[in-house]
């Protein structure tokens, strides 16, 4: 059993930024694959960004070049910084784990709010 507990989401203004930050529980985080998933009112959820334990990671084309996906293996953690939001961004933000990551997952946070206004 894994827990994901996701922090960092807020309200920000276009064209601003958020880190968002996803501690997970587990003695072998360095082995798992870590990705970001968001769902935005009235829409599925969707695949944000995905990073394997080699170090490669992978972007949605709605986020690439503004989002960036990292972990931190000493505190069991992996960050999504997020830059140039928009308010297309809005969502709540989830943190997954899984062998099937980006197509799906074993384990998910509870969500956190990001809401980006005009």
């Amino acid at each position: 059993q894994v827990q994901l507990v996701e922090s960092g989401g807020g309200l920000v203004q276009a064209g601003g930024s958020l880190r968002l930050s996803c501690a997970a529980s587990g003695r072998t985080f360095s082995r798992y694959t870590m990705g970001w998933f968001r769902q935005a009112p009235g829409k599925e959820r969707e695949f944000v960004a995905v990073r394997w334990s080699g170090g490669i990671s992978y972007y949605a084309d709605s986020v690439k070049g503004r989002f960036t996906i990292s972990r931190d293996n000493s505190k069991n953690t992996v960050y999504l910084q997020m830059n140039s939001l928009n308010p297309e961004d809005t969502a709540v933000y989830y943190c997954a784990t899984g062998d099937g990551l980006p197509r799906y997952a074993n384990y998910w946070g509870q969500g956190t709010q990001v809401t980006v206004s005009s």
